[in-house]
């Protein structure tokens, strides 16, 4: 298996759909992040509990790095937000959390397939 930087660099980053990920644990604590992409346990921990109610998320919108990005859609495995030109796609696993951010021109759906193949691919290896 790869390690999880690996993931990060080598399936989302490199990708070109995405412009900033992170990987972590249910707990919130971060397993691997790109460069720049400064994440806080506490921001990965309420994004993580908006996965079971999105009401919390619809209400007070998603904070990564210390934006703040108005919630757009989601359901227990991934959530949507937007804050200008910037998008985020999130995905939960059974142990992890990817979560990306993508900027204009790359379209939602193209973050939304590389970051939920990877979802998918974690799953399937039993994370």
């Amino acid at each position: 298996m790869s390690s999880w930087q690996d993931y990060v660099d080598k399936h989302l980053i490199a990708s070109r759909c995405v412009t900033k990920a992170a990987i972590s644990g249910h707990d919130g604590t971060v397993w691997a992040t790109s460069d720049g992409f400064n994440v806080t346990k506490e921001e990965l921990s309420r994004l993580i509990a908006g996965f079971e109610n999105q009401n919390v998320l619809a209400a007070s919108g998603v904070t990564l790095a210390g934006s703040r990005f108005i919630y757009l859609s989601g359901t227990d495995k991934v959530i949507r937000a937007k804050l200008g030109k910037v998008g985020a796609h999130c995905v939960k696993t059974q142990q992890a959390v990817v979560v990306s951010l993508y900027e204009d021109p790359i379209q939602p759906q193209q973050a939304a397939s590389v970051v939920e193949k990877l979802g998918d691919h974690l799953v399937a290896h039993g994370y």
